[in-house]
């Protein structure tokens, strides 16, 4: 019969049941379904929002309630449907010079690209990554004039400079985020007047990995180890470096590399 489907009971007897309420039974399930999800979802921002707040006041850096949503959606990839791209680089023109199987450092030429930047001046430098970074992480997250996820790209850069002995870091860190291809020939414009689009011209880096907390003073001694690797530290700029970074400020054991570029 179209109106109505027999059911087997468990206990042998048989069942009727009409195709209107197989339909009502659904419309509940799927209610339900939606309500837990919209539930877990909740938690899991409540609880990201919670870990990047306790490992932000250890920078003495405030996370804003507003940021649940981008922590979150950065987190978690967004579900899965976006990889996390790297920058453009070209890797024909490439050179490692290693000791003891330790990569010393790494050359690298990288193709002209555009990037979100945002230039902060705090009191630390952890300070003014992690202010930089949340602005830019809502950016990312739809407060863009495409009104969509722009995906998440690795590595997260912070140009840095120092005064001419290279033991002091300056106040004003630029926090860049490079666009994903699909964005790179007509960038979407951010909402927040603070964060620029700017074009960097393509550029020879040299590289070296280190791992753990990045903060003034790692910064400079990895700068200082660099500089005492190079052969040719001479050619290259000696007041602007590039802080890679290849986790976000809040992972414990953070993969970065130090840079530095190749003077024009």
């Amino acid at each position: 019969d179209r109106g109505e489907c027999r059911m087997s009971g468990g206990g042998g007897g048989g069942g009727l049941i009409s195709l209107d309420d197989l339909e009502s039974v659904s419309e509940e399930q799927l209610s339900d379904s939606t309500e837990v999800e919209h539930e877990e979802t909740t938690e899991e921002q409540d609880r990201l929002l919670n870990y990047w707040t306790d490992v932000a006041r250890g920078h003495q850096v405030d996370v804003p309630t507003d940021m649940a949503e981008p922590i979150q959606q950065i987190t978690s990839n967004n579900d899965g449907r976006h990889t996390r791209e790297r920058e453009s680089r070209t890797r024909s023109s490439h050179a490692r010079r290693r000791y003891c199987g330790e990569v010393l450092w790494e050359k690298r030429q990288y193709e002209k690209a555009n990037w979100a930047c945002i230039t902060v001046y705090e009191d630390t430098y952890e300070q003014s990554i992690c202010y930089g970074f949340m602005k830019i992480m809502k950016y990312i997250c739809q407060q863009n004039s495409a009104g969509s996820y722009l995906g998440m790209t690795i590595p997260i850069v912070t140009v840095v400079r120092t005064d001419d002995a290279h033991t002091t870091l300056s106040r004003a860190v630029t926090v860049a985020y490079y666009l994903p291809p699909s964005h790179q020939n007509d960038p979407p414009r951010p909402y927040d007047p603070e964060i620029l689009i700017e074009h960097w011209p393509g550029t020879i880096i040299y590289s070296r990995p280190f791992a753990g907390a990045t903060n003034e003073l790692s910064i400079i001694g990895e700068i200082s180890g660099l500089a005492e690797v190079l052969d040719s530290s001479a050619v290259c700029v000696n007041d602007s470096f590039i802080v890679a970074g290849y986790t976000n400020p809040a992972a414990v054991n953070r993969q970065n590399e130090i840079w530095f570029h190749e003077r024009l």
